[in-house]
């Protein structure tokens, strides 16, 4: 602490680049400060430091951390608190540009395994980002010793210095509760549950919180698709609904709450903190949300089980276009997401392509099937499970053609969920449909696509240029990502780690090694299990950057979304 106040009064009214003098560590009586990263200029991205502090100085002990899921719960709780701690603090200095800044990665909703904090049995890392105060392009070296040295030491002791062991408990115990559902599910042949009481609608179409609990109706399961799970902490089982595996459909009238109870399976691949209406909605973590893409880029994707015969003999045993339509982005989006493993499709009639998805008996007899290269979804959905175990749950408001081949049918109405699956077979087999099954008795071929090296190329100009811009860009080299249409991204940081990732992936010639992409994708997440979420970053003994951790299947939907992706013929 002596030798930093030294440095801070001997650069104090010099030029900003005099910062610079400030890298490195510096000891204080409770933690150590790392500056790893000083900015150029007030107006630059801020400064990276570390604050590490001793573990056993804390109230965070062993058990907190006893395995990977506690460990990220956690670590998720400890930067809420530091986050807390930041936004009560009222010391900010004053200055030009970001001078006086101190940020964290803030959380939202959901729990991510992030690069913000990180507990291990020695030492508890808090990585911040720090605006170094200045006045034009001036130090002002007595503000940046408040900051550093009284300000950060107020933050950590509203934080990790004075946690509340009942807190943290009751967060702990919540994730250990979460890690059952998943784990109960997947012995029980389940891909979703819907805890009774759950809040599933958020307060906006922008927001993520949950709507306030005296508007919203909260969700009860239909006595027919009603479960108890017997939990850990607590005497009473939880009850809710069960999603089986298998062909799922969610109808009803509009506004009735079917996309509501979509958009919560689907995020419910991810654990909710507390508070959040929908801790206990659980959906197995392969699950994928898909829908129509158009203008997206595809690289040459066996899309045949659903598309054959085109026009001028086109290939679609490995299809590329430059700019796919609504049904061919979606015969894509289905078979990349099958390619590298997922167990289960989400998808939402509101956001498909109309004739990706039915072609009734009129159609049929008006358009005859060899004029037609399509074959809908409801002639593939039952093949996607009896062939391959792949289960669908669909929201389907318009077309009663999917009765027959449900094993379970949800009816929303007025927010609320009724077994329906018994009327819905009767009406089916009372008005029965004359269309036609197309497209054959069984699914098709999935193809194992090779990535080739050149297809991650990061140059633009001399130089090496990756960035993530918010949710749902990425700039690649020359090359932009849009991740717009990649619905369970929830988080900027997980954005901002898909592109670390494939930068890395270049840096370390993974795809020099003749990997398929569900190769590739399986060891990138054993790094990513073995070594964390800095392993692809060039800090990583430094200040990580701020990352959460995506899903496999996201950074997938990255790299196929790559304009310069090559693919070994």
């Amino acid at each position: 602490m002596k030798k930093l106040k030294e440095i801070l009064n001997r650069i104090d009214g010099k030029g900003y680049k005099a910062y610079k003098d400030l890298k490195g560590k510096y000891e204080f009586l409770d933690y150590t400060l790392a500056i790893d990263h000083v900015q150029g200029d007030p107006f630059a991205t801020p400064s990276k430091i570390r604050l590490i502090i001793p573990r056993k100085s804390t109230n965070v002990n062993e058990d907190s951390f006893s395995n990977k899921r506690r460990k990220v719960a956690i670590e998720d709780h400890l930067t809420r608190l530091v986050a807390e701690a930041i936004s009560k603090n009222e010391k900010k200095a004053h200055g030009t540009g970001k001078s006086g800044l101190v940020s964290i990665d803030t959380p939202g909703q959901e729990v991510l395994e992030r690069t913000a904090v990180e507990v291990t049995f020695k030492s508890i890392t808090v990585c911040l980002s720090v605006g170094l105060p200045a006045r034009g392009r001036t130090v002002l070296g007595k503000q940046a010793s408040k900051m550093l040295v009284d300000q950060l030491a107020d933050v950590l002791n509203h934080s990790v210095f004075s946690i509340n062991e009942q807190r943290a408990e009751e967060v702990l115990k919540l994730n250990d509760q979460q890690t059952y559902i998943r784990s109960f599910l997947k012995e029980n042949g389940m891909v979703a549950f819907i805890a009774n009481g759950a809040i599933l609608p958020r307060e906006s179409g922008i927001s993520s919180k949950p709507l306030d609990a005296n508007k919203a109706i909260p969700f009860n399961a239909p006595k027919e698709l009603e479960i108890s799970i017997r939990i850990p902490h607590q005497t009473d089982p939880i009850k809710g609904m069960a999603i089986r595996r298998g062909i799922t459909l969610i109808v009803g009238g509009g506004y009735h709450g079917k996309s509501t109870l979509l958009k919560a399976i689907e995020h419910g691949v991810y654990d909710h903190i507390m508070g959040d209406g929908r801790e206990y909605v659980i959906t197995d973590s392969n699950a994928m949300k898909i829908r129509a893409e158009d203008g997206r880029q595809v690289t040459r994707v066996n899309i045949s089980p659903f598309i054959q015969n085109l026009p001028y003999g086109k290939d679609t045993k490995a299809f590329s276009t430059e700019n796919a339509s609504g049904s061919t982005s979606q015969a894509a989006n289905i078979l990349e997401s099958l390619e590298v493993g997922t167990s289960c499709l989400l998808i939402d009639e509101d956001t498909s392509a109309t004739n990706f998805m039915i072609r009734d008996e009129r159609m049929q007899t008006l358009v005859s099937k060899e004029k037609e290269p399509i074959t809908p979804f409801v002639d593939k959905v039952r093949q996607l499970y009896d062939d391959l175990g792949v289960s669908t749950v669909l929201v389907m408001g318009g077309s009663g053609d999917y009765f027959e081949t449900a094993d379970c049918v949800i009816m929303m109405e007025n927010y609320l969920p009724y077994n329906v699956t018994e009327k819905a077979k009767e009406i089916s087999h009372q008005a029965k449909s004359h269309r036609k099954q197309e497209g054959g008795k069984h699914f098709g071929d999935l193809s194992e696509r090779v990535p080739l090296t050149e297809s991650l190329d990061s140059l633009k100009g001399r130089k090496s240029k990756v960035a993530a811009k918010g949710l749902d860009t990425i700039l690649y080299g020359k090359a932009e990502i849009s991740l717009q249409y990649v619905e369970q991204l929830v988080d900027s940081s997980q954005t901002r780690a898909i592109a670390e990732i494939l930068h890395g992936m270049e840096r370390d010639n993974l795809l020099n090694d003749g990997l398929s992409l569900k190769e590739l994708m399986q060891k990138v997440e054993k790094i990513l299990d073995d070594e964390g979420l800095a392993s692809f970053t060039v800090y990583k003994n430094q200040h990580p950057g701020d990352l959460a951790r995506p899903r496999f299947l996201e950074i997938m939907a990255a790299l196929n979304r790559l304009r310069t992706l090559r693919i070994e013929k």
